[in-house]
């Protein structure tokens, strides 16, 4: 059975390829999510996250970008750039302790991105929820 861990890690895998170019990617995301076992409640929510991501990208980005420290946003990595997203969504338009999307996003970032990327997407999630 799929957790809310494994629905956010599936939305980073849909915003990575949708950055990646497949802006059709939505198209197919409940194929994507059947694949992953990403069923029922854990669907719906990986899919209003997925949706919230792509229906503010534009204000998420102007986030991620005014609260990077030396980093130009077009350089990030796309896998940084997908749990980024994910998680400045969840802060700025979530319920939920930025303490606690920001540890998700770090675990997620341990699965996928460098040994760099956790201490890295901690400094600007944390930014973010600073200046929210």
């Amino acid at each position: 059975m799929a957790t809310r861990h494994h629905a956010r890690m599936a939305v980073v895998s849909l915003l990575y390829a949708h950055d990646l170019g497949n802006k059709s990617i939505s198209d197919f995301s409940d194929e994507i999510l059947e694949e992953k076992k990403i069923r029922n409640k854990q669907r719906e929510f990986a899919m209003n996250l997925f949706r919230g991501v792509m229906d503010n990208i534009e204000k998420i980005d102007e986030k991620i970008e005014a609260n990077l420290t030396d980093w130009d946003f077009d350089r990030l990595g796309s896998i940084e750039r997908a749990t980024l997203r994910l998680g400045a969504y969840e802060i700025l338009f979530g319920e939920l302790d930025s303490a606690v999307i920001i540890n998700e996003a770090i675990e997620i970032t341990k699965a996928f991105g460098t040994e760099q990327s956790p201490k890295f997407i901690n400094g600007v999630l944390d930014a973010v929820a600073k200046s929210k």
